[in-house]
């Protein structure tokens, strides 16, 4: 799916665009600059966002090592190998002059482990120094503007050297109002708040690439980044008794100074009959926070002041090799074997107080955690045509992990996981394609289910668990590929996933955390496509629609019964008709985007969240202002609002409804301004 508009924006630069030898590769669909000239495109992110029926897949640096990296975007035939550069990051550093061409092929048809269905190849080169660069700003209600929020990124070769440097500063800005009831389990009102809440965050960072292609074939990238992330967020609430008099006041406030480094980097030569690359990286992650909770009566009496403090330092360490040659008959081979380390260490404290002026230390039961996960695995992947217009890849191997956790509860144990995948791609025609894939995938750990934490703010206190390991997973898909070539192109793919050992809230003693459920599944529908009205006689304009439904199944771990993943997205939607007005710069647009999610299930409560109208945008852009790109974003024009709803239950939930919190918030409109351009 693609990110919502509200996401924000991804940081980091691209690992290489220099363009350099690949393995030839069919291609489904093939793009030059001509193609996306009438959105008069700054950046090969610009294209490929352009590109009908196809959208990148998100992911994220929480992934397993390298081996399941699944972004479905290369840059001059290879990957990245880099995890908080994302796919996004490195198109949007990569100025359209430079990009020679874009092919869409066919996951089956590289020598990537666990690539399937389309995949888009951007060939770029650099000539000479050139750039790209972005400014935005952002207004909201009752917030003050974000203004410095700029991203600028140069690059250049210089004989076999290629280099690239990127600055970037991004803002956070958020806020929302509105009144939350209390009642109690017949219903009746007990209390209600006027609430405000506000979020400010300053962020940024610096990254570089150096790329070498030498003569001899020989390619090596090595890329740096650094980057800071400062929230401050501060919630207020008046509480008041039905007949509307004031009872107390509450405050919230949440600050952190975080800041997370990467060096990686890559080294490709021929040996024998083959090439070998080694890759390698070191990722580190500093978060101090800090969270209070204070408040009382109106009279003074019945003073909370509350503090909870944690340090938290990550890091991760991978060592890849892959080994790749050719065989008979257009075949293809790589042998990998990728190493790991994964470590957290947190240290917590919490201080209480019935007096606003002090606080003092109140014991925690495992204040000092250490969470360590050594892992090893090996894959042999093998690619062959089966046909003229069919190819399959099918991959093999498994991994080995040593988990280690100290503390109260801590313990080591080992694992052997059994890993692969196997896909089909089957041209039918040379505007139809089927990819078929099967996977078996093993999930990455998320290191704080292991370590407690305070929330003292919803009050969703959470007690780490030693005893977690990573889930497995079946994953089936089947995805079609359309091209209806002057109306556009549509994907649609159909899943099913069977899940061993799926991460999920359950009891833990008297209270509740993380834990394993034996078995769930899901199985659902993606669909993303482009519809353009040139044939209509509406020249200039295409409707950009996108879609993803599914449904869950797990057995609830406190009342038995069959329901949905937790938070999980049931339904999703989103609709964008742009039109570029023919002979002129301007251009238009309306979006719009909606969601339901499952409730978030936990031992005693229930929690939904959904917004009332969805959620619409709407811009207004001119293409070439003394030869930039301007663009007005106005959000939030159905003025929509976020309703949470809390169930609690005693004493959990097989017994009755005792409180019931009703909260509805409006967040206002957002304005943001867009200057972008390259050289």
């Amino acid at each position: 799916m693609k990110r919502p508009f509200l996401a924000g924006l991804a940081l980091g630069l691209p690992f290489c665009t220099t363009a350099y030898a690949q393995s030839a590769t069919p291609a489904t669909r093939s793009f030059s600059a001509a193609d996306f000239e009438q959105y008069a495109p700054r950046t090969a992110l610009d294209m490929v966002e352009q590109i009908p029926g196809f959208s990148i897949q998100q992911s994220n640096n929480e992934q397993r090592g390298f081996g399941q990296a699944d972004e479905n975007v290369l840059i001059n035939g290879k990957r990245i190998s880099s995890k908080s550069t994302s796919a996004r990051d490195a198109l949007s550093r990569i100025p359209a002059q430079n990009v020679e061409k874009i092919e869409l092929v066919d996951g089956a048809s590289l020598d990537i482990p666990g690539l399937s269905g389309q995949v888009a190849n951007i060939t770029a080169k650099a000539n000479g120094i050139s750039g790209t660069w972005t400014h935005r700003q952002r207004y909201r209600e009752s917030l003050k503007p974000g203004l410095i929020w700029f991203e600028v990124s140069a690059n250049g070769q210089a004989g076999e050297l290629g280099w690239t440097l990127s600055v970037n500063a991004e803002p956070g800005r958020g806020a929302a109002s509105g009144r939350e009831n209390i009642l109690d389990g017949s219903g009746t009102l007990t209390e209600f708040r006027q609430e405000s809440g506000r979020f400010l965050g300053e962020g940024g960072g610096v990254n570089g690439n150096l790329n070498w292609t030498p003569s001899n074939g020989h390619i090596a990238n090595l890329n740096a980044e650094y980057e800071i992330w400062h929230p401050d967020e501060l919630e207020t609430s008046s509480v008041f008794a039905p007949d509307g008099t004031p009872l107390r006041e509450t405050i919230f406030q949440f600050e952190s100074e975080q800041w997370e480094s990467e060096l990686s980097g890559d080294y490709e030569f021929g040996l024998g009959p083959g090439r070998l690359k080694l890759i390698g990286l070191q990722r580190n992650e500093h978060s101090p926070n800090r969270a209070q909770f204070f408040g009382g009566d109106l009279d003074g009496q019945n003073v909370t002041n509350e503090v909870f403090q944690r340090t938290v330092d990550e890091s991760e360490s991978i060592l890849r090799g892959e080994y790749s040659w050719s065989g008979k008959g257009g075949s293809d081979w790589q042998v990998s074997l990728e190493g790991a380390l994964n470590t957290l260490d947190s240290e917590a404290a919490f201080f209480q107080s019935n007096s606003l002026d002090f606080v003092t230390p109140v014991a925690l039961p495992n204040p000092t955690v250490r969470v360590e996960e050594q892992r090893a695995e090996a894959f042999i992947t093998h690619g062959r045509a089966l046909g003229k217009d069919v190819r399959l890849q099918v991959s093999l191997g498994g991994e080995q992990s040593e988990i280690m956790s100290d503390g109260a509860n801590g313990q080591t144990r080992t694992f052997t996981r059994p890993k692969g995948s196997a896909s089909l791609a089957w041209e039918v025609s040379d505007k139809l394609t089927l990819n078929g894939s099967v996977k078996r995938e093993v999930g990455q750990l998320d290191f704080f289910d292991f370590v407690s934490n305070v929330d003292l703010n919803a009050g969703n206190n959470q007690i780490g668990n030693t005893d977690i390991v990573p889930d497995q997973r079946w994953k089936f898909a089947l995805e079609a590929e359309r091209d209806f070539g002057a109306w556009g192109a549509i994907t649609a793919e159909i899943f099913y996933d069977d899940i061993e050992d799926l991460i999920d809230q359950v009891p833990i003693g008297a209270g509740e955390g993380p834990g394993n459920l034996d078995s769930a599944s899901r199985y659902g529908l993606e669909l993303e496509g482009t519809l353009k009205f040139d044939k209509l006689g509406w020249k200039g304009a295409q409707l950009e629609y996108e879609a993803f439904l599914q449904d869950t199944f797990l057995d609830d771990p406190v009342t038995g019964e069959t329901r949905d993943f937790s938070f999980s997205t049931s339904t999703w939607y989103n609709l964008q008709l742009r039109y570029d007005v023919p002979n002129t710069n301007w251009a238009f647009g309306l979006n719009y985007e909606n969601f339901q999610e499952e409730p978030l299930y936990r031992r005693n409560a229930r929690i939904d969240f959904r917004q009332t109208n969805g959620f619409s945008w709407g811009f207004v852009e001119h293409k070439n202002i003394f030869g930039m790109t301007g663009t007005v974003y106005l959000a939030n024009l159905l003025d929509t609002d976020e309703r949470l709803r809390r169930l609690t239950y005693d004493p959990d939930r097989n017994g009755q409804i005792v409180r019931v919190e009703d909260r509805n918030r409006n967040f206002g409109n957002i304005l943001t301004l867009r200057l972008k351009g390259s050289f």
